[in-house]
């Protein structure tokens, strides 16, 4: 048997959602997840992480199968994410740079990852060739039995002698945005938003930006159906995506503009997967409020809503005041919808949110279980 072959009927067996960036080394492979796993391609390795832990939350058993070179864009997402709310996550790395390496950019990122797993105390299985093969099995167990990240290193020596062919066809559209963001004008901060939007969230899933934004939600509109962020910013759109694409249920999003630029390709992704049952709700103030409110670059030269469109999204609304955003919710229809939402400046006076980590998880898995 192929190893591509062999790895794939693992998957098969253990996983059901993946999350995919390419590695030439591990073509063959990608060619057997495209055409018969339930796949997510992703634009950069840290949404993978985001949407990854999304979908755990409703039910799925994800992987990520990604380059070495791109562990590197998921450290933060790892840590203040899957790691601390304890969401399981195997990563199938093809480990470049340590195996008859041609390319020099490759070798640094080859030899320190198992020291930076080390560091970051994210267990790790080396797979040397085809007879390790068996050892990602009991890696995927050890990941959902524990709700622990584990890597799996994937020598390129696996590969050596395989007869699997990845034959792509390419077939090129070129899109043609139609940005049709109107000129609104801001009326009310952050927290009045919420309060006005809140009728609409009452018994959906929401997934809350990080900071002063969750503890807003938090303070107006508390649920067990709400994930509150307490970390990894610009991780709301992909947890969403996870979550809408494993659930029936309704999913919004309450994205922020810092934190949407932090990590504009999801909305790529998202319009590529087209779930229906997702809103992102983009609250754009112009500003990082939780950090002192420096400016973002849509107090300036950025507008999301042409933003969204120019990423393929076809259902997008803006909003200012109390009337057009009542508009914009009575005529919701199926999805993904993107409401961007321009706001004044400023956070309200709220405390802490008085939940752990696991505690928001759990609650979250039992309205989604």
């Amino acid at each position: 048997m192929n190893p591509e072959e062999a790895i794939i009927k693992i998957l098969e067996e253990k996983a059901n959602f993946v999350c995919t960036l390419p590695c030439d080394k591990m073509k063959g492979l990608f060619g057997l997840v495209y055409k018969r796993l339930r796949y997510v391609p992703l634009t950069r390795e840290e949404e993978g992480v985001g949407i990854c832990a999304g979908a755990y939350l409703a039910g799925a058993r994800p992987a990520m199968l990604i380059q070495s070179s791109g562990v590197g864009n998921t450290i933060n997402a790892l840590c203040s994410l899957t790691k601390f709310y304890e969401m399981p996550l195997p990563l199938l790395i093809s480990w470049r740079g340590v195996y008859k390496e041609p390319i020099e950019a490759q070798k640094c990122m080859g030899k320190y990852l198992p020291r930076l797993f080390d560091a970051l105390d994210i267990p790790y299985t080396t797979i040397e060739g085809k007879e390790d093969i068996p050892l990602i099995g009991d890696v995927l167990d050890n990941a959902y039995d524990n709700s622990v990240i584990h890597g799996i290193l994937l020598s390129p020596k696996t590969w050596e002698g395989s007869m699997v062919r990845y034959t792509g066809s390419v077939r090129r559209k070129i899109p043609k945005a139609k940005c049709k963001s109107m000129n609104v004008k801001p009326k009310f901060r952050r927290y009045e938003i919420i309060q006005h939007i809140a009728p609409y969230l009452r018994g959906k899933v929401v997934v809350s930006n990080l900071g002063v934004p969750s503890k807003e939600v938090y303070n107006i509109l508390d649920q067990d159906s709400n994930f509150y962020m307490l970390g990894s910013m610009g991780m709301a759109s992909p947890i969403g995506l996870g979550i809408s694409l494993n659930t029936e249920k309704e999913v919004f999003v309450i994205e922020g503009d810092g934190s949407l630029l932090m990590n504009p390709g999801t909305l790529s992704t998202v319009s590529a997967m087209k779930p229906r049952n997702l809103t992102i709700i983009a609250i754009d103030n112009g500003v990082y409020g939780s950090t002192g409110n420096q400016p973002t670059g849509t107090s300036e030269c950025v507008d999301l809503a042409c933003l969204a469109s120019s990423m393929g999204i076809k259902k997008i609304f803006k909003a200012g005041d109390e009337k057009e955003l009542k508009e914009v919710f009575n005529n919701l229809g199926d999805g993904p919808n993107f409401i961007h939402v321009v706001a004044l400046p400023g956070n309200a006076t709220v405390p802490n949110i008085p939940l752990s980590p696991l505690e928001i998880k759990k609650r979250v898995m039992r309205v989604l279980g």
